[in-house]
């Protein structure tokens, strides 16, 4: 494959493969090793969204490998797609690096840059699909729970786009998926048709999150009010009041539930502090997964492609 823009689109041998080059390169650089396959490459960064994992991740992942990376503000290029068209962006970059990676509202930015990029293009976030969240999820249940199980996993809250590529990475690795949302903030019913048809009733929608998490293995949360969404804030905040991770709700689990968060996380809000705290908390492995998985993406994408 030569770029990696949702799940969905990718093989599940793909996605295993990756699976075990990340468990691989972070054992080797736990232990000190390192390897460079990048040496002399360069990834462009570019940033609708700021972030502090997406960033400092990615950065640090390219430079373990022996690359370079620009980051590029919105403001630095007149906008993405505002100055100059995407696909202008796309295949001038592509004269000049190696990789372009892109965090933007839009899904449809990245699938253009992708189309006219002669260069790997990894979507970091788009306002449909978070597919590198999603693999470090994947990364981190594997460590705690082992994805051989048929784990069960209740996502409460909105349906964004973390429960979506969650959803799919789901279907790919034989996981059940139970989202918990509010009416009217359900995940569409296409993703779950989608995710459906890769593995048969490995999607559903209620609305109790008691319900949700009654058998579930891992907890999942995000976020009420994403980037972009902050003029509804204070409407948000009335309407998830129910879909609070807290003590009561995880009472409800079976013991010994994970609890993930996809961060950054709003205390006492979404999820209560105690819980963030807790032992079954594994939300801090996730962050530091985002490293390891876009580690080994970086790698496999951009050593394949000789450019």
């Amino acid at each position: 494959m030569k770029d990696f823009l949702s799940i969905n689109d990718c093989p599940t041998e793909f996605l295993k493969e990756l699976l075990r080059l990340s468990t691989r390169l972070k054992r080797l650089y736990k232990y000190g090793g390192n390897e460079s396959p990048l040496a002399g490459k360069t990834l462009a960064m570019l940033f609708e969204k700021p972030s502090l994992r997406t960033r400092i991740s990615f950065q640090v992942a390219m430079t373990d490998l022996g690359g370079s990376v620009i980051y590029v503000k919105p403001e630095d290029i007149g906008g993405i797609g505002k100055r100059e068209p995407v696909k202008d962006i796309a295949r001038v970059l592509s004269r000049y690096v190696d990789g372009i990676m892109a965090r933007t509202f839009e899904h449809s930015t990245v699938t253009e840059l992708a189309k006219y990029s002669t260069v790997p293009v990894i979507n970091a976030l788009t306002d449909w699909s978070h597919p590198c969240q999603a693999m470090a999820d994947i990364l981190t249940i594997d460590e705690h729970l082992d994805l051989h199980k048929n784990l069960k996993i209740a996502f409460i809250g909105d349906g964004n786009n973390v429960a979506r590529s969650l959803g799919f990475a789901c279907a790919k690795f034989g996981m059940k998926l139970t989202v918990a949302s509010p009416s009217g903030y359900e995940l569409d019913k296409e993703s779950i048709e989608l995710a459906n048809k890769i593995s048969s009733d490995c999607v559903k929608q209620v609305s109790d999150p008691a319900a949700a998490v009654i058998d579930a293995n891992v907890i999942y949360t995000d976020t009420w009010t994403s980037m972009g969404q902050e003029n509804e804030k204070q409407k948000r905040i009335e309407i998830f009041k129910d879909y609070q991770v807290n003590e009561s709700l995880v009472s409800k689990a079976p013991e010994g539930v994970k609890i993930m968060h996809c961060l950054p996380a709003y205390r006492d809000l979404e999820i209560t502090d105690e819980i963030v705290e807790s032992k079954g908390s594994i939300i801090f492995d996730q962050a530091e997964n985002r490293l390891h998985f876009q580690r080994a993406l970086l790698k496999k994408l951009m050593s394949q492609y000789e450019i």
